[in-house]
């Protein structure tokens, strides 16, 4: 797969690692930035990854920011995007075969590198179930996307 990866300063050191790590299970990762621990906002960074994500240039995003919060928020103003927040296990699991999340957004100042590492690694590793009801609540989040634009 294609991952979109990008942080603010906050998730920066975390961002670091899992760029390595999306890298070593043989995905191919571009990172939006930043690339240090120098104050930017996040919006930037988050907003870019969505864009290309629901662009179709990437598969999925992965954001990092001190909380993952903020970093969601963002991305979730983009028509098309399922931002979610991984922080265990579980959500890692059922956003994506639930929710089938396009991006994903973790707290470097809640979750430790070991736990980061795994959850990533299940988010990618989890396909969408495809099952009919999930399907169509993602359709129904699809329609209101259509409705806020001709609002």
């Amino acid at each position: 797969m294609k991952i979109a990866i990008g942080s603010d300063h906050a998730g920066f050191v975390l961002k670091e690692h899992l760029r390595a790590l999306v890298s070593s299970l043989g995905h191919e990762v571009d990172d939006f930035g930043c690339y240090s621990c120098e104050s930017v906002d996040y919006p930037d960074v988050s907003l870019a990854v969505a864009r290309s994500v629901a662009a179709g240039r990437f598969d999925r995003g992965i954001l990092v920011c001190g909380s993952g919060q903020g970093t969601c928020i963002a991305a979730n103003k983009i028509q098309g995007i399922r931002a979610t927040l991984c922080n265990d296990l579980y959500a890692a699991t059922y956003t994506r075969s639930h929710n089938d999340a396009n991006v994903m957004t973790l707290g470097e100042r809640i979750v430790g590198p070991g736990l980061a590492e795994a959850i990533v690694a299940t988010w990618l590793a989890t396909e969408f179930s495809g099952d009919a009801r999930h399907q169509r609540r993602i359709d129904k989040i699809h329609e209101a996307e259509q409705e806020g634009m001709n609002a």
